[in-house]
C-alpha cells in the first residue's frame, strides 16, 4: 500500500485516533489545510518514533529534500535527530492528545446535547475533570481513560464521545496554545502551494 502526498513533507503521529483529532482540529482552522493534512499522515502504531526516523530516510532516497514532523504523546520515547536530517518532533505538554478534547461546549456542539444533557456532562466534567486552568492537573490526567467508551462521563451521559467529532466542533479560540502551535507548524511545513509534485511513499505497516 503506498500514500500519495502533495508535498515531500510528512507528519508521524502514534495512531488513528490521533490522525483523526489533527484532522478535526485542522478543519475547524482551514479546510483546505485539514484535506492536505489527511494527505500526509502516517501511522506509526504505537510509540514508535524510530519508525519515523526509518520511513522519512526512505523517502528521501526518492526526494532529498522532503521533512517530516513526529507527533508524540508526552510519555513517549523522545526522538534523537541531527540537525538537517529532515525529521523533528512535537511533544504534547500534556500527558495525552485526548485531554485538549476537554471543551464542554465543544462536547455539547459535537453530541447536540439538549439543555438537561448538557447540565448533566456539565457535572460530570466538573466532578472529573480538572479546572481548565488547572495545567498540572491536566499534565496528570488520564484522558484516555475519562473520556472512552467505560470512563465516567460516555457512562453516566449513556453516549459515546467520538473524539475526532469534538476536535470537529471545537472553534479557534477554544484551542490550547499547545494545538494551535502545533497546527501552526503543521501549515507551514504543507505549505498549501497548489500544483506541487506529488511524491509516493511506503505506509509503515
Amino acid at each position: 500500500m503506498s500514500i500519495r502526498v502533495a508535498s515531500p513533507f510528512v507528519v508521524y503521529v502514534e495512531g488513528a485516533r490521533d490522525g483523526e483529532i489533527l484532522r478535526g482540529w485542522a478543519r475547524g482552522m482551514s479546510p483546505p489545510m485539514s484535506k492536505a493534512l489527511a494527505g500526509v499522515l502516517v501511522i506509526l502504531g504505537g510509540r514508535r518514533p524510530e519508525r519515523a526516523r526509518q520511513h522519512l530516510d526512505e523517502l528521501r532516497e526518492v526526494e532529498p529534500d522532503a521533512r517530516g514532523l513526529c507527533v508524540l504523546d508526552r510519555d513517549a520515547e523522545a526522538l534523537r535527530f541531527t540537525e538537517g536530517d529532515g525529521l523533528q518532533t512535537f511533544s504534547w505538554g500534556r500527558r495525552h492528545i485526548e485531554s485538549y478534547l476537554l471543551a464542554p461546549s465543544a462536547i455539547r456542539r459535537a453530541l447536540r446535547l439538549d439543555s438537561a444533557e448538557t447540565a448533566l456532562l456539565e457535572s460530570l466534567m466538573h466532578a472529573h475533570a480538572p479546572e481548565p486552568g488547572d495545567e498540572a492537573a491536566l499534565e496528570r490526567l488520564d484522558a484516555k481513560r475519562l473520556l472512552g467508551p467505560r470512563g465516567p462521563i460516555a457512562s453516566q451521559l449513556g453516549r459515546s464521545l467520538p473524539s475526532g467529532r469534538i476536535a470537529r466542533a471545537m472553534r479557534p479560540e477554544e484551542l490550547h496554545s499547545d494545538v494551535s502551535g502545533l497546527l501552526e507548524r503543521v501549515g507551514k511545513g504543507l505549505g498549501f502551494s497548489p500544483g506541487g509534485p506529488q511524491v509516493e511513499i511506503r505506509a509503515i505497516r
